[in-house]
């Protein structure tokens, strides 16, 4: 049991550090992002004329993921550190209500644009599950 949560930590940044750089490499095909919508809790909308030309991470996460939580602080990191290069970070909620994230988020507070899937049509565009 021990050894899965050490590996999915250690595959957390290897992931993100491939993904970085496939997107420096630049896409293989121009094929273009599929059509959304994202509106954050504080009111800020996204959507793909909004994104273009910029780089997009997708967090999603739920309140209830030990994981999710455990990343957290790095992606607001990330996000953090890069937003001056272009990159919009969107940490997409899944499946919980409105008032379940603002209780969560008054005790674990995050540093990026949080979106509720309520808000937003990606998690069912990207099939995402916790």
């Amino acid at each position: 049991m021990l050894a899965r949560p050490i590996l999915l930590r250690r595959a957390l940044p290897c992931t993100l550090i491939f993904t970085a750089a496939c997107v420096i490499a630049g896409p293989k095909d121009k094929e273009p992002a599929p059509r959304f919508n994202a509106t954050t809790t504080s009111g800020e909308k996204f959507t793909n004329d909004s994104i273009k030309g910029k780089i997009v991470l997708l967090e999603f996460w739920t309140t209830w993921c030990g994981y999710c939580a455990n990343e957290a602080a790095f992606v607001d990191k990330i996000g953090h550190e890069l937003a001056d290069k272009g990159l919009i970070l969107l940490a997409i909620d899944v499946g919980e209500s409105k008032k379940t994230v603002k209780k969560y988020l008054e005790q674990h507070p995050r540093n990026c644009k949080i979106v509720l899937m309520e808000d937003t049509n990606l998690a069912a565009m990207y099939a995402a599950t916790v």
